[in-house]
């Protein structure tokens, strides 16, 4: 009795407003908080297994990062000021706010941790900083992707379960990449292990993304996106292979894999913001979804009058 509901935008204008993100800016940003978060994580497991050579490249390694994360967030607000308000309040629901605290916490814990290594000095203080980091290192790798979720963008909102996994991973295998490439041969068995998990992680939880987002998953296969994405999975999986085979016998080798892997996790970010980016400007994205979904919740309710 009722005509079919129909779904169009006006005049094919995007039904909502693209990000005004820079890609170099927000994108790096997110490359490099994972690099730093997870490379903290690892760095407190090389300090307790008396790696001392790895640990102390990792502790580097996130402070530079984290430094050059928020580097990039106040050249995209503007100015420094911009990101010294956001600390006006702390509010659990948002996950700028929630970010912005995170960074002032670790970046000091990272700071101290890395300052310590380098001069010898105050070793019980360095190992406080080193626990304090690796502790919040895991909520700066992936809380990104809870930021980018949380906007109304249809390949980041759509993939909100997963992409908090997808990001992790990723921070994962930048940090074991980076282990591989500054540490010696002898001490990166752990980062050999944690890149093959987190290609096998990134791999899976890619797949799952895509499956939920449907069509929208167009924007993680064609492309920008899709080539960034395609280059990640073979440089991840590539250096993860690589370091399993050669990273404990060769210096090279193991430095070529760590090279493979850094570049593999710069891709997916950068894979992953352009694909949002290609579905809020396509109003396809936005409006199919929201038939199919009317039309999912069509079935059920006639699945479940059939069953009553």
């Amino acid at each position: 009795m009722v005509p079919r509901a129909e779904f169009d935008s006006y005049y094919g204008r995007p039904v909502i407003k693209a990000p005004s993100w820079s890609a170099s800016d927000i994108a790096g940003y997110f490359f490099l908080g994972g690099l730093a978060g997870a490379g903290s994580v690892l760095a407190a497991g090389a300090h307790l297994t008396g790696r001392t050579t790895t640990a102390t490249a990792l502790k580097i390694s996130s402070l530079t990062a984290v430094s050059l994360s928020a580097a990039a967030l106040v050249h995209d607000l503007g100015r420094p000021g911009r990101f010294v308000n956001m600390l006006r309040v702390c509010k659990p629901t948002s996950p700028m706010s929630v970010g912005s605290w995170l960074l002032s916490a670790y970046g000091p814990a990272a700071g101290v941790a890395a300052a310590t290594a380098v001069t010898g000095r105050l070793p019980r203080a360095g190992a406080a900083a080193t626990g304090a980091a690796a502790l919040l290192g895991p909520a700066v790798a992936a809380y990104t992707a809870v930021l980018a979720a949380d906007t109304a963008v249809p390949a980041w909102h759509d993939a909100h379960r997963e992409l908090p996994y997808l990001f992790a991973a990723s921070a994962t295998a930048a940090a074991a990449g980076m282990a591989l490439a500054v540490a010696p041969p002898r001490e990166t068995g752990p980062a050999r292990c944690a890149a093959g998990l987190a290609a096998l992680a990134e791999t899976a939880v890619t797949r799952a993304a895509e499956r939920r987002l449907g069509m929208v998953a167009e924007t993680w296969r064609e492309g920008r996106a899709g080539t960034l994405l395609r280059t990640a999975r073979a440089l991840t999986a590539g250096g993860a292979i690589g370091a399993a085979l050669f990273g404990g016998r060769s210096r090279g080798a193991a430095a070529v894999c760590g090279l493979a892997l850094l570049a593999g996790s710069a891709c997916t970010r950068f894979g992953i913001f352009e694909a949002g980016i290609a579905s809020a400007q396509d109003p396809k994205y936005t409006v199919v979804p929201q038939r199919e979904r009317l039309e999912h919740e069509a079935r059920e309710r006639e699945r479940q009058q059939g069953a009553a």
